[in-house]
């Protein structure tokens, strides 16, 4: 039976409960979780193509809100940089990973109402699994987010609330409404679940690799919940002996906004002290966060694994996008950054997320 554990000050609590948060600290909960048995390349034939296919290694089965997600194509774009394609998922970013999980955990606990906050992608994938689900839902968003996202929203009958101010803004206004009685907090920062949802995206290059994962994954990072989900399936697949070595975790952030590249940079365990300071504009919208809540253990991953941030220019993202278009693929703005970061690298495999459809933002301007 998973728990929900704080990796602050050990609090528990129940999975069934209503709980967003750690209520001693307001910290994120991990999942104390354990594998319902060992997975074997040969043991996956002939099961369902979609994540759930890895249904030993999740915390929920049987689900009644699948849309088909997973199973996305691995494609090499050089000789060492190949390109997972998460754009092609339901939603059209890879957000619906961890976003089925929250809805049917919902779904299960049959809450009055559900509320999310999102810069755009986790938003229209949780309004698209939560009426999937038959669940009434209701998504924050910052102004200036992409009008196709808040459209999509909209479409999938979701209440949408704008909120004036930045992404960090929009957070407390949803975490407030998450504090009413009867709410499910559909949240991809603070709910564990949804990191069980993204580790898939390891689970599935390790399969389609053929037993095996590269030197490195490259993901972009603002909350940080790839990049976390990446860390799972690796740490998973390593203690079941399925992997010989982890791969470095390479995390890209927008120079624009980038708290969580200064912070590893500057040698700190947390985020640097920058509190009165706003996020600046950038074209990367989807990971603008200047204060990701669990930026501790995004910077311990990324540690661990031997790994390191690197992040690019608005110029570098707007030629980046051209690039994959280029290539024959529209990919929106946030998603092309990893490509931007490592697209010339030679001496390691490395393969990197193209996460969200061009169709979401356009062209970079």
């Amino acid at each position: 039976m998973a728990t929900y554990l704080c990796p602050q000050d050990g609090t528990r609590a129940e999975t069934t409960s209503l709980t967003w948060c750690c209520p001693v600290c307001r910290g994120p909960w991990d999942l104390d979780f354990e594998a319902a048995g060992r997975l074997s390349l040969d043991s996956l034939a002939g099961r369902v193509n979609s994540l759930w296919r890895y249904a030993e290694a999740l915390p929920l089965s049987s689900p009644a809100t699948s849309l088909g997600e997973g199973r996305t194509p691995l494609v090499p774009l050089t000789r060492t940089v190949s390109a997972k394609l998460d754009f092609l998922m339901p939603t059209l970013s890879f957000k619906d990973r961890g976003a089925v999980m929250l809805a049917e955990l919902a779904r299960r606990l049959s809450p009055e109402r559900v509320v999310a906050d999102s810069s755009g992608n986790a938003g229209t994938a949780v309004a698209a699994y939560c009426a999937r689900a038959g669940l009434p839902c209701t998504v924050y968003v910052p102004e200036g987010t992409s009008p196709k996202k808040t459209e999509q929203i909209r479409a999938h009958g979701a209440r949408l609330e704008i909120v004036p101010g930045d992404r960090e803004a929009t957070a407390l206004a949803a975490r407030a409404a998450a504090d009413s009685p009867g709410t499910f907090y559909a949240s991809h920062v603070f709910n564990p679940y949804f990191l069980h949802g993204t580790k898939t995206y390891v689970y599935e290059m390790w399969e389609d690799l053929g037993g095996r994962l590269p030197d490195a994954i490259a993901v972009p990072v603002g909350n940080g919940t790839l990049l976390l989900g990446a860390a799972l399936a690796t740490a998973e697949l390593h203690a079941q002996g399925l992997i010989d070595e982890r791969p470095a975790l390479i995390a890209v952030q927008a120079e624009a906004v980038s708290p969580l590249a200064a912070a590893f940079h500057a040698g700190t365990d947390g985020l640097l002290d920058e509190s009165g300071r706003a996020a600046a504009p950038t074209l990367a919208e989807g990971i603008a966060i200047p204060r990701p809540p669990r930026a501790r253990q995004i910077l311990a991953a990324v540690r661990e694994s031997g790994g390191t941030f690197l992040t690019v220019t608005e110029d570098q993202i707007r030629k980046a996008q051209l690039d994959l278009a280029a290539r024959g693929f529209y990919v929106e703005t946030t998603g092309v950054a990893c490509w931007a970061a490592v697209g010339d690298w030679t001496d390691r495999s490395v393969v990197v997320p193209l996460c969200g459809a061009g169709l979401k933002t356009g062209l970079a301007p």
